[in-house]
């Protein structure tokens, strides 16, 4: 069975008219508008959430060190990623899943910006090689090293998205989210979750025959890189024999 199935060997929802397909998805969008408003249930629980200051801890960037709160810049809000990583990597080597993440965070930046909120990537590696792969992905967002910070929300627990408010010139933490909670928020997986087939990993409750003959992520990473790094220009195919720290 392949990956991506494209013979009639494999199985397939069966094949109604127009009018039956109409009314199937009037069935299904009696759950789809109910998941909708218990998620803005949830986001309604999570403006009520208190909040905790977090200490001003040093970080290092482009310009060398900076405070936590220097990165809120003109926001009163911000938006950080914890990108987990392994040390003496080549960035090849780097989280697939943490990689996916960041890549489809930043094109929300923007968007995020036109509503005054900040958004930088906090790295756990240190900067003299987070920043390689910073460059070689291309991220168009502020990133900065936490490498040895001991603070125990900022330098432990990474795969993390942290949501701080900046009142008075001191940093709070609002919000967290780690683990699934991530995938709510990326594109790429909402995307394939609505595919017939989705993601094709053994774990889903899917129809008999489906193919789901993977282990969860296996398709963030191709042919040895994430696989957001096949579209940066210089991706080469990767040398398992290579000790080095360029793409």
């Amino acid at each position: 069975m392949t990956d991506h199935p494209t013979n009639p060997d494999v199985p397939a929802p069966p094949v109604v008219d127009l009018g039956a397909w109409r009314d199937a998805h009037a069935e299904l969008l009696v759950q789809e508008k109910a998941h909708t408003h218990a998620g803005d249930a949830l986001a309604a629980a999570r403006r009520r959430m208190p909040m905790t200051e977090l200490p001003d801890v040093v970080v290092e960037g482009d310009d060398g060190p900076a405070r936590l709160v220097d990165l809120f810049g003109d926001h009163d809000q911000l938006v950080l990623y914890k990108h987990m990583w392994h040390d003496g990597q080549p960035i090849e080597g780097q989280c697939e899943g943490c990689t996916l993440t960041v890549w489809d965070a930043t094109h929300d930046a923007p968007y995020l910006e036109s509503r005054g909120i900040a958004f930088a990537v906090l790295f756990e590696g240190a900067w003299e090689e987070a920043r390689e792969l910073r460059d070689f992905m291309g991220y168009p967002v502020p990133c900065y090293s936490v490498h040895g910070l001991e603070d125990p929300v900022l330098g432990t627990g990474f795969g993390e998205f942290l949501f701080l408010l900046r009142r008075d010139g001191r940093a709070y933490l609002t919000y967290a989210v780690t683990g699934r909670g991530t995938e709510a928020m990326m594109s790429s997986m909402q995307l394939v979750d609505r595919t017939v087939y989705g993601r094709g990993e053994r774990w889903e409750d899917s129809p008999v025959g489906w193919p789901q003959d993977h282990d969860p992520g296996w398709w963030w990473r191709k042919d040895g890189r994430p696989a957001a790094q096949w579209s940066r220009p210089g991706a080469t195919p990767v040398d398992p024999h290579a000790h080095h720290h360029h793409g």
